[in-house]
């Protein structure tokens, strides 16, 4: 008989979000902003999206933006049981 394994697969919890943006934020900053998707929009915006560990990656994400000086237009929670 085998033995449990002690490190069963953890499912992905990380929420995903899409952060639109006024303005077109260059993608130099990806990286910065833990990996997000940069989609640049016809009508001046950017959009991000992507999963964040936890709320306390969105909001770091989300103080990267105020201190970038580009005005957050949406923040929304993506479900991705869809």
């Amino acid at each position: 008989m085998s033995e449990p394994d002690p490190n069963p697969p953890v499912p992905d919890k990380r929420e995903h979000y899409a952060i639109r943006l006024k303005g077109h934020l260059d993608r130099r900053w990806a990286d910065w902003l833990e990996g997000l998707t940069f989609t640049h929009e016809p009508a001046g915006t950017t959009l991000l999206e992507g999963p964040l560990a936890d709320q306390a990656a969105l909001h770091g994400v989300l103080t990267k933006l105020r201190d970038l000086g580009l005005p957050i237009i949406s923040v929304q929670s993506l479900d991705t049981n869809a």
